[in-house]
C-alpha cells in the first residue's frame, strides 16, 4: 500500500468508524464510469476522481482483473465490465420498490404531518399500495388496491405525465368518457404542466374538502415510476403549507429514487 492510500484510510478511521480507503477510492473509479455513461479515458476518469492518472491506473488494472471494468482495445478507454452488470442485474433483481418507497412515505408523513399514499401503474390507471395516516385527520377512508380518476388525481396526473402514451391510452379514454368537460387537447396540456412543475397537484378532485399534491419516484433504467401523494385538508392547505409539501415532497422522491438507483439528472 502507498504512503497515500495509508493516509486515505487513517483519515476515515479518525471520525471513528474504520475503513479502507482504498476501497472507496476503488468505488469512486466505478462511480465516475457509470455517471459518464459511455466509455471515459485513463484522463477523464481520473479527472472525474479528482486523483492523479497514475494512480487511477492501478486501481483500473485491479478492477479489470476482476471484470468490473474493461478496456476497449481499438480506443484505449475504459468502461463498466461484465461483473458489474452480473451485479447491477442482482441488485435490480432484489429491489423491492414498493417496500423502499413505503418507509420513504411513513418518513414522508411524520414529517409533514399529512397523510401519504404510495401508487403503482396498472391496465385501468392509478392504484394506492400504501397509505400512511397523518396527525391532521382527513374525510376519507382510504383503502389500499383502490384505482384513482386519471384527470382528477394528482397521482393520476403524474402517471399521465410521465408514461409513454401507449400506455395510458385506454385510462384516457375511460377518464374522457366520464368527464365531458375535459378533451384530448386539455389533458395533454395538463400532462405537459406536470412535467414542467414535477407535481400533479388535485383540489377536491377525488374528495371535496381534501388538496393532494403527487410526484414520480424513478428508479434504475426503463422501470415505470412510482407515485407518492401527500393528501391534506384543504382548510390547511394555504399557499405556505403547500410549499413546505412540496419541499418535503420533493426531498422524499429524491431520496427514494436515489436508494432505488435512479439517474440523478432524470
Amino acid at each position: 500500500m502507498s504512503t497515500g492510500e495509508g493516509r486515505e484510510d487513517a483519515d476515515r478511521a479518525s471520525d471513528g468508524r474504520q475503513g479502507i480507503g482504498s476501497v472507496e477510492t476503488a468505488a469512486r473509479v466505478l462511480f465516475a464510469l457509470e455517471a459518464a455513461g459511455g466509455p471515459l479515458s485513463l484522463h477523464q476518469v481520473a479527472q472525474r476522481c479528482g486523483e492523479q492518472s497514475s494512480k487511477v491506473h492501478r486501481y483500473l488494472v485491479s478492477l479489470g482483473r476482476v471484470g468490473l471494468t474493461m478496456q476497449s482495445a481499438t480506443t484505449g478507454k475504459y468502461d463498466l465490465g461484465p461483473a458489474s452488470r452480473r451485479l447491477g442485474g442482482e441488485a435490480l433483481r432484489r429491489t423491492n420498490e414498493v417496500a423502499i418507497v413505503s418507509e420513504h412515505a411513513q418518513r414522508l408523513s411524520e414529517r409533514t404531518g399529512h397523510s401519504v399514499n404510495v401508487s403503482v401503474w396498472s391496465d385501468d390507471g392509478p392504484v394506492i399500495v400504501r397509505w400512511d395516516y397523518g396527525a391532521h385527520a382527513l374525510s376519507l377512508t382510504a383503502r389500499v388496491g383502490a384505482t384513482l380518476p386519471l384527470l382528477d388525481s394528482a397521482a393520476g396526473q403524474v402517471f399521465l405525465a410521465q408514461l409513454p402514451p401507449q400506455m395510458t391510452e385506454q385510462a384516457v379514454q375511460r377518464a374522457l368518457a366520464l368527464s365531458p368537460g375535459s378533451s384530448r387537447k386539455s389533458a395533454a396540456a395538463l400532462a405537459a404542466r406536470v412535467r414542467e412543475s414535477g407535481f400533479g397537484t388535485s383540489d377536491g378532485g377525488v374528495v371535496s374538502d381534501v388538496s393532494s399534491i403527487a410526484a414520480a419516484v424513478f428508479s434504475a433504467g426503463d422501470a415505470l415510476p412510482l407515485v407518492l401523494t401527500v393528501a391534506m385538508r384543504r382548510d390547511r392547505a394555504d399557499d405556505a403549507e403547500r410549499d413546505a409539501v412540496r419541499t418535503a415532497l420533493a426531498d422524499a422522491v429524491r431520496a427514494a429514487g436515489e436508494e432505488l438507483g435512479a439517474d440523478a439528472h432524470r
